[in-house]
């Protein structure tokens, strides 16, 4: 039989009809195991139990969990600020990357790590916040189990320690953080306020909620007088914590909503005010193309639209200027398979025959060498071009800028002591330059030692100036500057451009930091990333005034909109319960008052005189007078005093008399025998009715009344029945 049902059952399901749901999706998914979840993440405590919940407006915690709340919220605060400044930053990764390899000797992605970390310490706070607030929105008592508490100790001390190194060694990374929000504080005004309306969605619901617990604790002071000056400190408890949270989240979102009035932003402005595309130099060539400083590196340049080449110049022990950047070949050359005790010398201190052997390509081509974490995978063809790099010479770049007709701008590196050309340096690299016949207004010429004998001796270089005054570049005769973008921006940008000095920066390898450039007017920047840059033709987070007034009132507006329905929603929630609570005392306080009058008129009321029916046992051997003695047998009667004669002809049946039959009358038995009411079935009033209900079946028992003697005699004595 029972394989039939199965049977059954399986072909119902295969028709298609809805199946019932699994046994274990209610049992996993409901409050309980939510509840759980929460307090066993937060206080490592995953067995089941039944959590008291907290009053509202009385405190979540106990005193040593208040002290450590204020260590949990500065843990996420300090978090934040590393992860968003480290974020900000990314364009000076390679820099820091090679500042690390350069004390450790050991080339490593250090940002990339740093970047993991302040992730992962901003995401583990945050995520007990976000539980303590589940906890707090359930009612249950905050309990942050050790573990964690010594984990958000570590966390805020890694944040000090990490956030010193760098205003200590690093204080220009604030400045580039500080440049990144002029580009984004249009995006982050609109991505706050959108944040503060979903967030308004609990802080509504907690304001109602302490109002309508306010209102509940005035209507019941109403009714106890006594307690008005205990209730009064919870009202004003309740009160504070209203204005605490209401208070700051109102400050905070006018804020928010009037932060257009202090923004500036180079990104918006007309359309026809927008200058040029800022031109392109290539940071030691294309090095996310090829390896630094190599032809390969220079040739992808040019490929990718460079209007110049920028590089780094020394000079061999023999006087041949090459190309190289590091003051020792460890990191770009294979120094350490051929001579690893020459691997920390200066490049000047080799001949060209020993550097011409070099190889300066396999470093590029291994994985744990790459130089830059966002670099595109290489094709077999360049893997196989960048294996075989040698260092480049000066003569080399040239020839190649001559024929593309490319602007050649570099950093001069004097030669160490007792080299051959430590004084003379400058003339041999300018002899150099003129050796090569390339035009002379191709050269920016960037060093500034010797410049009046550079000047007459190639009057058509383009000398190139630092970060110093206008009347210091006019008196020098200087209209071109070279500057890191850090400097540059908040140090007189509007004087150059007063001036009409042409300005080119480095490094700038992010996109919005090339746009920042490109909405300030900037004539060239220099880049590692020229594969991207090159290919962007309109600046990123671009907009005119109009259009960005119009988003703002825009997202003022609905913001406003939303928070004002979402505030009426819960209130109006709030009060409807509030309703149903007063109507509910209400009627349970008229109720227990009617149940009380019932209760006292049934306790007034004199007993219900009860007329035994004729057919009993009690009517037909009642109770006789007091002067009677008492027999004891089966029925306990009342003798009479004097002898009674034996009756005769009495073996008719007995026949109730006319006046002797009597309709029943009600009793208080059914009365008290009645359901009680819902009110009425506490424990003290069901033993009352219980006390009341037993002492009328009491009355019920005893004798009834003595009757009179001819009513007696009238009865036939117990032996004839």
């Amino acid at each position: 039989m029972f394989k039939k049902v199965n049977r059954i059952e399986h072909k119902r399901n295969k028709t298609g009809k809805p199946k019932k749901l699994n046994p274990w999706i209610p049992r996993i998914f409901n409050h309980q195991c939510y509840v759980t979840f929460l307090t066993g993440c937060y206080s490592c405590l995953w067995k089941f139990r039944q959590w008291e919940k907290t009053k509202v407006g009385f405190c979540c915690c106990t005193w040593k969990e208040q002290l450590f709340c204020p260590c949990l919220v500065i843990s996420f605060v300090l978090s934040l600020m590393l992860l968003f400044l480290w974020i900000e930053t990314s364009n000076e990764y390679f820099n820091f990357d090679w500042v690390t390899f350069l004390g450790t000797g050991y080339w490593f992605f250090w940002s990339i790590f740093i970047l993991s970390l302040a992730g992962i310490l901003t995401a583990y706070s945050s995520l007990l916040l976000l539980l303590g607030f589940l906890l707090l929105w359930e009612g249950i008592e905050l309990y942050l189990h050790l573990c964690h508490k010594i984990l958000i100790l570590l966390v805020i001390l890694a944040c000090v320690i990490l956030m010193f190194i760098i205003c200590k060694f690093w204080k220009e990374r604030w400045l580039v953080a500080g440049l990144s929000l002029q580009i984004f504080a249009p995006y982050v005004h609109l991505v706050s306020i959108t944040v503060m309306v979903i967030l308004f969605w609990p802080v509504a619901i907690y304001v109602a909620r302490l109002e309508r617990e306010v209102r509940m604790r005035r209507y019941r002071m109403t009714h106890s007088e006594k307690k008005r000056l205990k209730k009064c400190n919870v009202i004003a408890r309740l009160r504070g914590l209203q204005v605490a949270v209401g208070l700051p989240f109102l400050l905070i979102l006018l804020s928010l909503c009037l932060m257009p009035l202090g923004i500036y932003s180079p990104c918006i402005q007309e359309k026809e005010n927008l200058g040029p595309k800022p031109t392109i130099f290539g940071h030691r060539g294309a090095p996310m193309l090829g390896p630094e400083n190599t032809m390969m590196s220079f040739e992808k340049a040019v490929e990718h639209g460079a209007h110049g080449l920028e590089t780094d110049i020394h000079l061999s022990y023999d006087r041949v200027p090459f190309l190289m950047h590091d003051f020792d070949l460890r990191r770009t050359t294979n120094i350490w398979e051929v001579q690893p005790e020459s691997a920390f010398k200066n490049p000047a201190a080799f001949s060209w025959d020993f550097l011409s052997t070099l190889n300066a390509g396999k470093w590029f081509v291994k994985p744990e060498l790459r130089p830059f974490y966002n670099m595109k995978p290489l094709s077999k063809a360049d893997k196989e071009r960048a294996r075989n790099q040698s260092i480049p010479t000066l003569a080399d770049l040239l020839t190649l800028a001559k024929k593309e007709r490319k602007f050649v701008i570099f950093d001069l590196h004097g030669p160490p002591p007792k080299h051959p050309l430590r004084h003379t340096f400058v003339r041999q690299v300018v002899s150099v330059i003129l050796a090569s016949k390339i035009e002379q207004h191709l050269i920016f010429w960037l060093p500034t030692h010797d410049r009046q004998y550079v000047r007459s001796m190639a009057p058509g270089f383009q000398h190139v100036g630092r970060l110093v005054s206008v009347k210091t570049l006019a008196k020098n005769n200087i209209s071109i500057i070279n500057v890191d973008y850090k400097k540059l921006f908040p140090n007189g940008l509007r004087d150059y451009k007063a001036a009409n000095i042409h300005i080119n920066v480095y490094t700038v390898n992010e996109p919005w930091l090339f746009s920042l450039a490109w909405c300030s007017r900037i004539n060239s920047v220099t880049t590692d990333n020229i594969g991207l840059l090159s290919q962007l033709h309109h600046p990123h987070f671009f907009m005119t005034p109009k259009f960005y007034m119009f988003i703002w009132l825009l997202a003022d507006i609905i913001s406003v909109l939303f928070i004002v329905a979402i505030f009426c929603f819960h209130w109006r929630r709030e009060t409807k319960k509030e309703k149903l609570f007063e109507t509910s005392s209400t009627l349970t306080d008229a109720q227990s008052r009617r149940e009380n009058e019932e209760d006292l008129h049934i306790a007034m009321k004199p007993p219900a005189r009860v007329v035994e029916s004729p057919w009993t046992l009690a009517a037909l051997y009642p109770a006789l007078s007091k002067s009677g003695k008492e027999h004891q047998g089966r029925f306990n009667f009342a003798a009479p005093s004097k002898k009674l004669l034996p009756i005769k002809n009495a073996v008719t049946p007995l026949k109730p008399s006319k006046h002797d039959i009597q309709p029943p009358m009600p009793t208080t038995v059914f009365e008290l025998t009645q359901a009680p009411s819902r009110q009425a079935t506490s424990p003290g009033k069901l033993a009352k009715l219980q006390a009341r209900q037993g002492a009328h079946r009491a009355k019920q028992d005893a004798p009834s009344p003595v009757m009179s003697r001819k009513a007696v005699c009238s009865r036939a004595p117990s032996s004839q029945w």
